[in-house]
């Protein structure tokens, strides 16, 4: 089923971009408003969970990252689903697995029942991770792509953003001392999955899947509803680009040829969790509650936080067609460092106040306007045609990997030592400003196809 948006026909451009392009995008990225929401909701929740089922911290730490163990799956088997059936069945299949999680979350009969649910949601977050970017990169023209892309981080930050903003409303109706606030902040997950599912059917499919798949007319239809200046000539561009794909010959990701766009796009996705972002968004009410702040001040804390994240996010979103991916990588490694090394002085010297806030404002604010608005666009335009679908399930398979074991060993880390993890997350912002000074090939403004010919690719 295809519902047809009011006006999508009109590909006449504002501003260069077609009404049901930024329609498009915005629908697919509701997947990654889902994937924000469910990484931050659980942040407001562990007081309650530790004093219901008596967590230890290593059982907090669990589950936490039970969602996160559903990711590594989601990421993992989703590339090839995509490829087979779609990316819009697929992405309508993720929406019901939400809906299905955020209700049984907020059921949940005991501990190990949320655990479930918790890893059923990581598999959609996963899922979600891969395909919504993935969509939107290949529906968006070069000179745009940047900035659609971005939309999917940007949805992320909104699902942050509205997941602290309900903890915080939950939490005041309820008030302090509740213990059952839990279901209520998972329970709200629903809408929002509901309203994904609905719209998700309103979208047409990839063009470069289409052409994957021999119907080069339906390609063509789809290019001229999403507003390209020659959709023609981008058809047989594109069916150029994975001419052996297309005459049944699939590409595997083990070749010589791949390898290249691989590891810069394996290497960004580690960078992405190694900065340190999950493990203050996943514990941030905790953080807070650590400098001193009482439940209900350090969930409002958190929604400061948030919408440091929603402005800075939009501030890269202005400038990544503009400046370019590697400009804002290198200038976020410098400012997480400076970042991370106030957090580890604020709680070696046991400091309250502003200055807790500042440096997790500092954290996050970095990861906005660097990783968090570059790693999906990266990763999927780095990627040949071919490999796109299978090859961002694998690198994202590994970025949830890493997110998994900083998430589950935060909380450890700092019942051991408080500031030494934010050491170690600024060493690692080190290490990528000389990797992205080095080694990394810039990607603003240039076609997907014309990237897979410089990095020597030929299909």
């Amino acid at each position: 089923m295809e519902i047809t948006f009011a006006g999508d026909r009109n590909t006449t451009h504002t501003g260069g971009t077609s009404r049901m392009l930024v329609a498009g995008a915005f629908v697919a990225a509701l997947g990654s408003l889902l994937f924000g929401f469910d990484t931050a909701v659980i942040s407001g929740t562990t007081e309650s969970l530790r004093q219901v089922f008596a967590l230890t911290d290593n059982l907090l730490g669990l589950t936490v990252s039970s969602a996160l163990i559903g990711t590594l799956f989601g990421a993992f088997l989703v590339g090839r689903p995509a490829d087979w059936w779609g990316r819009k069945p697929v992405l309508a299949g993720l929406a019901f697995v939400f809906v299905v999680a955020s209700l049984g979350c907020a059921m949940a009969w005991n501990w190990y029942a949320l655990l479930a649910f918790r890893w059923l949601g990581g598999v959609a977050v996963g899922g979600a991770s891969v395909v919504s970017p993935l969509y939107i990169t290949e529906i968006a023209p070069p000179k745009r792509r940047g900035v659609l892309v971005a939309i999917s981080q940007l949805n992320i930050v909104l699902g942050i953003l509205l997941a602290y903003l309900s903890n915080y409303f939950v939490a005041w109706a309820l008030g302090a001392d509740a213990t059952n606030d839990w279901r209520w902040m998972f329970g709200v997950m629903a809408i929002p999955s509901v309203v994904f599912l609905c719209t998700v059917l309103a979208l047409p499919e990839s063009p470069r899947w289409l052409v994957r798949q021999r119907r080069m007319d339906d390609a063509e239809k789809a290019l001229t509803r999403f507003g390209h200046e020659d959709p023609g000539a981008e058809v047989r561009e594109i069916a150029e680009s994975m001419h052996a794909d297309i005459e049944g010959h699939h590409a595997s990701l083990f070749q010589r040829k791949y390898l290249r766009p691989l590891l810069f796009a394996f290497a960004i996705a580690a960078f992405n969790q190694l900065d340190g972002i999950n493990a203050v968004i996943y514990y941030t009410a905790d953080i807070f509650r650590m400098a001193g702040a009482s439940k209900t001040s350090a969930l409002s804390q958190s929604v400061i936080l948030g919408f440091t994240n929603l402005v800075l996010t939009l501030v890269a979103m202005a400038v990544i067609d503009r400046i370019g991916r590697r400009a804002l990588l290198l200038a976020g490694s410098v400012t997480f460092v400076f970042s991370h090394l106030l957090a580890a002085w604020v709680f070696y010297s046991h400091a309250h106040g502003w200055i807790v806030i500042l440096a997790m404002m500092g954290v996050v604010g970095s990861h906005s306007y660097s990783q968090g608005a570059v790693v999906w666009v990266y990763i999927n335009e780095i990627l040949p045609n071919a490999i796109r679908a299978s090859g961002s399930a694998v690198v994202c398979f590994s970025l949830w990997v890493i997110c998994a074991a900083v998430s589950w060993m935060f909380p450890v880390l700092v019942g051991i030592s408080a500031f030494a993890p934010f050491l170690f997350f600024g060493a690692m912002m080190v290490a990528q400003f000389v990797f992205v000074w080095i080694a990394l090939p810039e990607t603003k403004g240039v076609s997907l196809e014309e990237l897979q010919r410089r990095l020597g690719i030929q299909e």
